[in-house]
């Protein structure tokens, strides 16, 4: 069976506040035992099946871990977006569907199944297509927000956060709940869990962030991973396959 091939490229700096990342799994056909764990971010999916099938799936925030999905897929690659690109690049909430995801026709922002055959030039185009797509002008309190929220890990109070973006707490919430379909407070608790990751992936099995206590950590990480963070810490067979890719900051 072939190696699985992972790799991570950061966008364009103009694009910060919009994507994340882009991403590249491939060999993955043999990976059946995959799990994919909550990550805070809107992945924009490009799959290859084995048989050569070409579908674009926006996934919906991961609340929960699950098995990957049993169709044979053997590359993909991923557009991994902020939460504030959901208004402002495509136009579109994922409150409908958490834990799950809409196919999107198969020629999304003019992309094919040629694009999938070199993971560089995807990215060019990708960055150069959502360049294209940046919008005039964005309310300044959501990008305040969201740069809050990253920059502590999820690790701030609704009221905190309303106090110095002056934005009624209310109203805070409603947005969330209206463009990601979760409350802050439970995404929140998904960023400190990615926060987690990288200190479980150097070996750190006791909480290096504000949970309340070591059972506190561990019923908080087998929460959105389903195992322990021993078990998380030995991945073994690579099945967390985000644990890998997301372990940049």
């Amino acid at each position: 069976m072939d190696e699985l091939e992972y790799k991570l490229i950061k966008p364009d700096q103009l694009l910060a506040d919009f994507v994340y990342c882009y991403s590249s799994l491939e060999n993955l056909s043999g990976f059946n035992e995959g799990v994919i764990i909550p990550n805070g971010k809107i992945d924009l999916l490009f799959c290859k099946t084995t048989d050569n099938q070409f579908q674009i799936i926006l996934m919906g925030l991961e609340t929960e871990p699950k098995p990957m999905p049993k169709r044979k897929i053997k590359t993909f690659f991923s557009i991994s977006f902020n939460p504030l690109a959901l208004e402002y690049i495509l136009h579109q909430s994922i409150a409908e569907f958490v834990d799950s995801g809409i196919e999107l026709p198969n020629n999304f922002w003019d992309f094919s199944i040629d694009d999938l055959d070199n993971f560089e030039l995807f990215c060019e185009k990708a960055d150069q297509k959502i360049q294209s797509l940046l919008p005039k002008e964005i309310d300044e309190r959501k990008r305040k927000l969201f740069n809050l929220i990253f920059e502590t890990d999820g690790e701030i109070s609704v009221k905190e956060l309303s106090e110095k973006i002056v934005w009624n707490e209310r109203q805070i919430n409603r947005y969330f709940n209206k463009q990601l379909g979760i409350p802050l407070k439970y995404y929140c608790k998904i960023l400190r869990f990615q926060a987690s990751l990288h200190h479980i992936k150097d070996g750190n099995l006791f909480p290096q962030l504000n949970f309340t206590d070591q059972s506190h950590f561990i019923k908080e990480i087998k929460k959105l991973s389903g195992v322990s963070p021993k078990e998380l810490f030995k991945n073994q067979n690579d099945r967390f396959l985000q644990f890998l890719v997301y372990h940049t900051k």
